[in-house]
């Protein structure tokens, strides 16, 4: 009867453990969401790339939306395991944000880019950034023209282009699955909407 009342107290305490961790991961991915947004709303006003805290290794430098899914993020400047833990990220082999060529942006399959399962051709991707060197926030839209789910070897989609594009690419299945074996990637074109500078832009 003993070794059994030990045995549930241990049980209780492991169960308290894990569900304070688990609070404790929200409320700091939370925080952190908050630093975040104040920093690109700084980096806006300011014209130059602020970090969130102090020790951060990476900053936001664009904002990604897509209205079909309600999906409103903000967009890291490198693509590191760290960074991709606080957002969105860009890909560093990718052509730079502004610049003509394969924008490519990776996210989580468990967070940042699980809306992603909702996706359809033919919606609207909104990308704004700010330009450090000309000041103010550029906007460009794109349409989806093209969702695959490939083998992680399959890099194609990835590779730089000479025209503009936006690509999404997060692992598959989506949600917590053990396993990922698969990568599931979007594809934007421009839209016909012309790019704007604007002078401020808060989310």
């Amino acid at each position: 009867m003993k070794t059994l009342r030990t045995l549930a107290t241990l049980l209780l305490l492991i169960g308290a453990c894990l569900t304070a961790r688990a609070a404790y991961m929200r409320a700091k991915a939370e925080l952190a969401a908050i630093l975040i947004r104040r920093a690109w709303n700084e980096s806006i006003k300011t014209g130059q790339p602020q970090t969130p805290w102090s020790w951060a290794d990476a900053h936001p430098v664009a904002r990604l939306q897509i209205p079909h899914l309600g999906y409103d993020e903000l967009v890291l400047d490198a693509a590191t395991p760290r960074a991709l833990a606080f957002g969105p990220a860009r890909l560093q082999s990718s052509a730079t944000l502004g610049e003509t060529g394969n924008l490519v942006l990776a996210g989580h399959r468990t967070s940042w880019f699980r809306s992603l399962e909702g996706i359809k051709q033919g919606d609207k991707i909104q990308l704004d950034w700010f330009d450090p060197g000309h000041g103010g926030v550029h906007t460009k839209t794109y349409t989806v023209s093209l969702i695959e789910v490939v083998d992680p070897k399959e890099v194609t989609l990835l590779q730089p282009t000479t025209e503009d594009a936006l690509t999404l690419i997060t692992c598959y299945p989506f949600g917590s699955s053990p396993t990922s074996p698969q990568r599931f990637i979007v594809r934007a074109e421009p839209s016909d909407e012309l790019s704007s500078t604007q002078r401020s832009l808060k989310p």
